[in-house]
């Protein structure tokens, strides 16, 4: 599986910004696998943003940091995972990286360190 996130920038305190993560793989599908969005922030660790079932698009969950203000989504038909990012805040600044993993289970057991990676975009909000 390979991931490519793009679409971060530059953005005003309150504003907005959609980031868009390209999944290609050789079985063309992703069923089961669950794909979020993780960022991380000069100096600290990586921490979860939002994730979506693959296969049921209602099925997503969010760090309490981020709900209400972020959607997850996914076109299975462009193989696109998305993070739609509003009401901004500068401790939103931080590399947004995507991530993909099989999994079947509940949110709290899914096995990220078992997920492939794309490469990162980074998002700036400025006060």
């Amino acid at each position: 599986v390979q991931l490519q996130a793009s679409g971060g920038g530059l953005v005003q305190t309150g504003g907005s910004l959609r980031l868009s993560c390209a999944a290609s793989g050789r079985s063309r599908t992703f069923s089961g696998y669950v794909m979020g969005w993780f960022r991380q922030s000069p100096g600290q660790e990586r921490e979860f943003v939002a994730a979506i079932s693959w296969s049921d698009s209602a099925n997503t969950h969010y760090a309490d940091s981020v709900q209400g203000r972020f959607t997850v989504a996914r076109d299975r038909a462009k193989n696109t995972l998305y993070l739609q990012m509003n009401n901004l805040e500068p401790d939103d600044t931080a590399v947004y990286y995507c991530a993909a993993v099989v999994h079947f289970g509940n949110w709290y057991q899914v096995p990220w360190e078992n997920a492939y990676w794309g490469q990162g975009t980074l998002v700036t909000v400025s006060s």
